[in-house]
């Protein structure tokens, strides 16, 4: 239950902060072409208003609704969320919405994409200069990557390297890895100390998406956190801290002795066993007594990172913001190279809605990871408003770019249906994220 309200606090809190900046792009621009902005409401307010206020000599309400799906500004003399058709059927006024020229009402249906995107850069680059960019080399995993089923399939083998894909080099972890992987036709690898190649079919992410399981992680040294008294381990020398890399001559990582563990629980005969470890960066050996390979009396840490070669960058501030401004725009790339997924079968079974968003927020609280999620979201934010669906920003810059070319405007009429099917077609869409998140939960 902790779990579950400490990321539902991080949920509410980012996304709240995202509403804001979002519906403030709107609204500045709104303001700054002295267009009356009637309501600045945070959240939907659909028959009632959990707060409202509105100060003395000022035409703008302020006010929080009680259906977290977003936010809104009611700008007078424009066909929003708020289907006020009433108010268009009144005489124009010079402070309306329509009343102003294209590019002014152009300016102010991007804003809030606008202040989303920036807000995102700014937020790169704060983490930059605060926490700076800590990474592991790929090239540098001492024990290679552990890959999942499919990638099995095609060729990949726990241990492995990463080294490039189509010649290009494959530096850190993450979505730009598996990108690259995917669209690559030949991946090279280091194995057992030799470059070896594998193909990657052209259905790689279908594959993927269809396996739904990570794609591949490193694999974790085998330390030892705790050794019982009288057992072999403790016999023979072993120290907490000791890092085991070989068992009898095979190589071995903390995930491969725990596999093995649960598989083979028979007792073995009394025999030597030859041992390979790390102490304080000093390899050496030796010989221990067991019944069982698997019966060292040893338990193991799974959190082995700090062993890992990290490579960390600082920033000064100067420095933090045109590294930012490069995170930024490359996790937009990314996030757009990989929305052509979403079209395909199982792309569509992977969409979630706010559980799945819930769930990428850590279980407990951690600044750093906050804030790197709330600019990917800001990011995401930006580029689905920015799509061209009606009841979306992206709907209303379609149309105002319409209106700049073709030199008349769509009509009210058209403008209030296509409004009804966007809303239509995002109620739909939101329905469908969310109901898989409740198959998830459930199968």
């Amino acid at each position: 239950m902790e779990t579950f309200l400490i990321r539902a606090l991080q949920l509410i809190m980012s996304l709240s902060l995202l509403v804001i900046v979002h519906e403030g792009g709107h609204f500045l621009f709104a303001r700054l072409f002295k267009t009356r902005v009637e309501k600045f409401c945070l959240f939907f307010d659909p028959w009632f208003t959990l707060f409202k206020f509105k100060p003395k000599n000022s035409e703008i309400e302020y006010g929080i609704g009680w259906l977290p799906l977003g936010g809104y500004v009611k700008i007078s003399g424009m066909i929003d969320e708020s289907m006020d058709t009433e108010q268009m059927k009144q005489p124009m006024q010079p402070w309306e919405f329509r009343a102003k020229p294209a590019w002014q009402r152009l300016l102010i249906m991007v804003g809030g994409v606008v202040f989303n995107f920036l807000l995102a850069l700014f937020i790169y680059s704060m983490i930059l200069f605060t926490w700076g960019d800590e990474y592991i080399p790929l090239e540098k995993a001492p024990l290679g990557m552990s890959f999942n089923e499919t990638a099995k399939a095609i060729g990949f083998r726990d241990g492995d390297v990463l080294i490039s894909a189509d010649g290009v080099p494959l530096k850190r972890y993450g979505g730009d890895m598996l990108t690259s992987i995917v669209d690559a036709r030949q991946v090279t690898v280091l194995r057992n100390g030799e470059e070896a190649s594998v193909y990657i079919p052209e259905d790689m992410m279908d594959r993927l998406l269809a396996d739904s399981v990570r794609f591949a992680d490193y694999r974790y040294p085998f330390v030892i956190d705790s050794i019982l008294p009288g057992s072999p381990a403790a016999l023979a020398g072993l120290q907490r801290g000791d890092s085991i890399t070989q068992l009898d001559g095979r190589t071995i990582a903390y995930e491969d002795y725990e596999a093995d563990k649960l598989q083979r629980r028979q007792t073995n005969g009394s025999h030597d066993l030859l041992l390979t470890y790390v102490r304080k960066g000093v390899t050496d050996t030796l010989t221990l007594t067991t019944d069982s390979v698997y019966n060292l009396g040893v338990h193991a840490s799974a959190n082995a990172g700090k062993l890992f070669p990290y490579v960390k960058i600082e920033y000064s501030f100067f420095a933090s913001i045109p590294a930012g401004v490069t995170l930024g725009v490359n996790t937009l790339k990314g996030y757009v190279g990989q929305m052509k997924y979403l079209f395909s079968k199982e792309g569509a079974k992977q969409l979630g809605g706010f559980g799945t968003i819930g769930s990428i927020f850590p279980a407990t609280w951690d600044w750093h990871q906050f804030w790197y999620m709330t600019a990917f979201l800001s990011i995401i934010l930006a580029f689905m408003n920015i799509l061209p669906i009606p009841a979306l920003d992206g709907g209303h810059v379609l149309f105002l770019i319409y209106e700049i070319v073709a030199r008349r405007k769509p009509s009210d009429k058209f403008m209030e249906r296509a409004q009804m099917v966007g809303m239509f077609l995002l109620l739909g869409l939101l329905l469908w994220a969310n109901f898989n998140d409740v198959l998830r939960f459930f199968f």
